[in-house]
């Protein structure tokens, strides 16, 4: 068995238009296709009880909308709309709490795209900051966003090789 990499990571949002151009204006996303939308259920959408079986998702809870998205040459970002389960809903994670608690999307000017972020109604964190530690080196920058809907997203920029790299033959992956 051979892992072959991250192909898409899943997010819950409460609006698919509203998350769908959240990504497209923030990120420059492309929508590969829309399978459920909340306008046009189609008869094959499974009903709550088969989605908390397949998902582990609160009861009640139905599909009320599925976006797949195209994020430059790495994973896709397929964005999901629950209903029937609103009052069951929890908020985003805090970057402390258990379980997945951010993705991160390689950018080569994080000014401008920290802009970009704020421009399409997301929030900054504190930043751009310079990475440190094993991550530090010449022109190499994060900072943490926040959706519109409180998710947690970092954008990082690498402009020179990483400390890490003078003490291991091991290279992380990055998309070019």
């Amino acid at each position: 068995m051979k892992v072959m990499g991250v192909e898409h990571v899943g997010i819950t949002v409460p609006n698919i238009e509203e998350g769908t151009k959240f990504f497209v204006d923030a990120f420059g996303a492309e929508v590969i296709f829309t399978m459920l939308d909340e306008k046009n259920l189609p008869d094959w959408n499974p009903s709550a009880e088969v989605i908390g079986e397949w998902l582990g998702s609160a009861p009640g809870a139905y599909l009320g909308g599925l976006t797949m998205l195209r994020l430059g040459d790495s994973a896709n970002i397929e964005l999901f709309r629950y209903s029937g389960a609103e009052d069951d809903q929890r908020p985003a994670h805090r970057p402390s709490d258990i379980g997945v608690q951010h993705f991160c999307l390689r950018v080569d000017d994080i000014e401008a795209a920290a802009q970009k972020v704020v421009d399409a109604g997301g929030t900054l964190l504190h930043g751009p900051n310079e990475l440190v530690g094993d991550e530090a080196g010449d022109g190499n920058y994060f900072i943490y966003i926040h959706t519109p809907w409180g998710s947690t997203i970092e954008l990082i920029q690498i402009e020179s090789p990483m400390a890490y790299e003078a003490n291991t033959d091991m290279r992380r992956w990055l998309p070019e």
